[in-house]
């Protein structure tokens, strides 16, 4: 009789929300690398003023990673707009159900109560922010993941190679020209103006 073959452990289900006024597009490729390891993202969305050309390289990472643009206009000066927005969407998630945990992605301590509050419902919140990110938020997840660790090098510009100059000539290169010059300039008592031995040489290289 043969054994049937075991189920496939499955997968915790996760939200992946994304700052993306508060961490680099540098860390995409290798966070869901991160993220991959620890459940399933299923639900990726990222906040932001995509109009701002601060956040114009995020561009290539939404298409390669199916990131949904959660765009956000300011009104006015201030950037809480977006952070309001991705705290909004986690309470929505939160309260639809069939979700295991989150993934807060950014270093911004105003997340610092939404991650508790997450926490406090039994989901697993998985922070990911710059090792400045302050202590409060870092202790409000479950685990916290440097972003630093996460970057992709970028390739740097090749250096160009310095045009090469000529190589001085040798004066001594130039008495065959000066005799030949000299040769065809008339001259009194083998005197020559220097003025014509010049024009005669410049007249032999050409």
């Amino acid at each position: 009789m043969h054994a049937l073959p075991l189920p496939s452990p499955v997968r915790p289900k996760l939200a992946v929300l994304i700052d993306a006024e508060n961490v680099s597009h540098r860390i995409v490729d290798k966070l869901f690398e991160e993220i991959f390891s620890l459940g399933e993202a299923c639900i990726r969305r990222i906040y932001g003023d995509f109009s701002s050309p601060a956040l114009e390289p995020w561009k290539t990472a939404i298409f390669r990673h199916t990131l949904l643009p959660q765009h956000h206009v300011p009104c006015t000066t201030s950037k809480n707009g977006a952070d309001i927005a991705l705290t909004i969407d986690a309470m929505d998630l939160l309260h639809q159900g069939g979700l295991d945990g989150f993934c807060l992605v950014s270093s911004d301590s105003d997340f610092t109560r939404l991650a508790a509050r997450l926490r406090e419902t039994g989901a697993e919140v998985y922070g990911f922010g710059e090792k400045k990110t302050p202590k409060s938020l870092q202790y409000a997840c479950n685990r916290f993941v440097f972003v630093e660790g996460l970057c992709t090098d970028l390739p740097e510009p090749t250096a160009q190679p310095s045009p090469k100059k000529p190589a001085p000539k040798s004066p001594a290169a130039a008495i065959p020209l000066i005799r030949k010059a000299i040769a065809q300039l008339d001259g009194e008592d083998d005197w020559f103006m220097l003025n014509l031995v010049g024009q005669g040489d410049r007249l032999l290289r050409h």
